[in-house]
């Protein structure tokens, strides 16, 4: 009696015929309706018969000695079928009488030979896709991740997510996405690897960190726990192991990580997770714990006036050609396509762009074992390396290309304050004596600056580089005023330095702008006027505080030439008695500038403009008309003073209030010290 499958496959074959009875090893075509057997198609049936059994085979005739894809089936009712994959055993049926609906699915997985039923061992994406998973490839490259199933999403934050994990096995691969030139689109900056006993974090610029200590890789396979790492031209390649056998491939080029995997379907595909498996699952795969709690904050820019969408997508599609097209069956150029016209539509082709979705492709295929040789040339790009390998860049920058060389670009999110003010670093800080002013290295960079020419306008004086920081540090103080310019008028005392390139060459020609960079500090002048000094109390302390530079004015009286003995409340001043008058400026460089007396007087009421009134000092110089007015040191640093005999006001209480005029004087050759005429 001929089984149900056969006279099925007979009428395929002759149709309008009468069902063939097969008494003997017979082959059928059924091109004309393949039939998929565990992920294979095939187009011709062959059938062994024996006394007892039936083999239906799809790839030749039965032999127990070879591995073959066939059903085997009892003859007569009951029947019982075997479905074999390989030789091996993948279902089985009974089937009890001939009106028996019983069915077995014969659609279902391989893995390594061994057939995989069930829905557990088939992926599904977020729109529905379906696959059988023995190849797993992955690519997150930019803002874009192409997961296992060829979706594709985009990273919008600047957070760390899982891009595979699996709790069971206790392994990871944790990607960090940060943003670059612009605010508003985050590309992948970092991975981190988790395996038992082991944790890698790879970095920009090629570096590989476990446990915290930096590798020193080369192109020497290094064995740490269950990873194999090396390091080449083009990246970082690490391979993982369980139990002696490879499981997961990963590369990393700074730009581009890649997830090649094979035969996790024995771990569980239930079991992984992350956006490698679903490119959508952003919520169940973000790192809270490894993510900066504003890594999430949204920003926004303009768009870029510059981009010529039609024109990026034209080059995107150059994956549907020649040579890209001989790998379509391996690998689905649609995602990247996809990836690469969504970020080049509102992000420029630069730092490597233009091919970098192109470049991502090919490796793609290239772990799927297709290599495209030379597919570089014909997309008119440079062959395929890690140009910021080594380039080790502050936290705030990423390593870029500016006038085809490798360097440290600033991030936008540490720039943009600086670029909408077109400044390239803070203003200038001032405090005692000194001046510092503080550059971002990588605005000189981006403006073709060569921080190591520049100096202040002595030029021995150079900018100090912070190499962690990535800034330049310009100052100057009292002990190195670095050719400082000190000017004062009627309100304030300036202090300014420049910041310069060398001159010119004498040559005819020159390549190098020059650099010419102002920055100042200022000072307000003392205003005594609002301060009144009543002889029998204490000194007197006034804070003076300007935009930039703060400092502290005393006036104090001493009864002692030697100024050490203070007149307080309970001093005795007497008439005629001798006192001396100081004033001392905290906070100032003495070398720099000097505290200068112009005018002093005394009242008998607190109010400086009040009446009666007598002057001690006028211009700087003793009253001509009062000769125990003796001014002692005026205008030679931060500290002047002058002596008198004490005096009452006729018919008044006996309290007198002093009062003085003070300014701040540019020092020069002396300049300062008031001279009589």
């Amino acid at each position: 009696m001929l089984p149900p499958l056969l006279y099925m496959c007979a009428a395929i074959t002759l149709t309008g015929a009468a069902p063939v009875s097969i008494t003997e090893s017979t082959t059928l075509s059924i091109s004309s309706c393949p039939i998929t057997f565990f992920e294979k198609v095939y187009t011709e049936v062959y059938v062994n018969v024996s006394s007892t059994r039936y083999y239906i085979c799809f790839d030749g005739f039965f032999d127990s000695s070879l591995k073959r894809d066939c059903i085997e089936l009892g003859r007569g009712i009951p029947m019982d079928f075997q479905v074999l994959v390989e030789q091996y055993k993948a279902a089985t049926l009974a089937v009890q009488s001939s009106d028996t609906d019983d069915m077995v699915d014969i659609s279902g997985c391989r893995y390594a030979g061994w057939s995989i039923t069930g829905p557990k061992n088939i992926l599904k994406s977020h729109v529905g896709k379906r696959r059988c998973v023995g190849k797993y490839m992955c690519t997150v490259t930019g803002p874009t991740v192409v997961d296992v199933l060829g979706s594709v999403s985009s990273v919008e934050d600047r957070c760390s997510y899982a891009l595979i994990r699996n709790n069971r096995l206790k392994i990871e691969i944790q990607g960090s996405f940060r943003e670059r030139r612009r605010t508003d689109v985050s590309f992948l900056d970092s991975l981190t690897v988790t395996f038992p006993r082991i944790e890698l974090h790879l970095e920009q610029g090629g570096r590989v960190l476990k446990d915290g200590v930096l590798l020193d890789l080369n192109s020497t396979v290094q064995n740490f726990e269950m990873i194999d790492l090396f390091k080449d031209h083009t990246g970082v390649h690490a391979s993982a192991k369980i139990q002696g056998v490879t499981v997961m491939s990963l590369f990393f080029d700074g730009d581009t990580a890649q997830i090649y995997a094979e035969d996790l379907v024995q771990y569980g595909l239930q079991y992984f997770s992350g956006l490698c498996v679903n490119s959508s699952s952003f919520s169940d795969s973000k790192h809270r714990q490894q993510s900066s709690s504003s890594c999430d904050t949204p920003y926004t820019e303009p768009a870029d006036s510059t981009i010529n969408c039609t024109a990026v997508t034209d080059r995107c599609n150059l994956l549907m050609d020649a040579p890209f097209s001989s790998c379509h069956e391996e690998i689905d150029p649609a995602p990247y396509i996809t990836a690469c016209s969504d970020t080049l539509c509102k992000y420029p082709e630069v730092d490597g762009l233009r091919c970098q979705f192109l470049g991502a492709y090919a490796k793609a295929c290239s772990m799927n074992n297709s290599t495209l040789e030379g597919w570089w040339s014909e997309a008119e790009c440079p062959p395929p390396t890690d140009s910021c390998q080594d380039q080790l860049c502050s936290d705030g920058a990423f390593c870029g290309e500016l006038d085809g060389d490798a360097v440290c670009l600033c991030r936008g999110t540490k720039s943009s304050k600086y670029r909408e003010s077109g400044t390239l670093g803070d203003p200038a800080v001032c405090s005692e004596g000194s001046a510092t002013v503080t550059f971002l290295g990588c605005l000189l960079r981006e403006k073709g600056i060569d921080y190591s020419v520049l100096h202040l306008n002595d030029e021995s004086c150079k900018g100090e580089r912070d190499e962690g920081n990535d800034t330049v540090t310009f100052s100057f103080n009292s002990t190195n005023p670095c050719g400082v310019v000190v000017t004062a008028n009627d309100s304030h005392v300036t202090y300014e330095n420049t910041i310069m390139s060398p001159n010119a060459s004498s040559g005819v020609i020159t390549r190098q702008d020059q650099i010419s960079i102002d920055f100042s500090c200022t000072q307000v002048q003392p205003e005594m006027k609002t301060v009144g000094f009543r002889v029998k109390d204490s000194s007197v302390v006034q804070h003076i505080r300007s935009g930039t530079l703060n400092y502290t004015l005393t006036m104090k009286a001493f009864t002692d030439a030697g100024r050490t003995t203070l007149v307080d409340p309970n001093t005795d001043v007497l008439l005629n008695q001798k006192v001396w008058v100081e004033l001392e400026t905290d906070g100032l460089d003495g070398n720099l500038v000097a505290l200068v007396i112009d005018s002093c007087w005394a009242t008998s009421q607190s109010s400086p403009t009040s009446t009666p009134s007598y002057d001690l000092i006028l211009n700087g110089c003793e009253n001509p008309d009062d000769r125990t007015v003796d001014v002692e040191k005026n205008g030679e640093g931060t500290l002047s003073y002058f002596a008198f005999k004490m005096f009452d006001f006729s018919g008044k209480s006996g309290e007198v209030y002093l009062h003085c005029e003070l300014q701040l004087c540019a020092k020069k050759d002396n300049s300062c010290i008031p001279v009589t005429e």
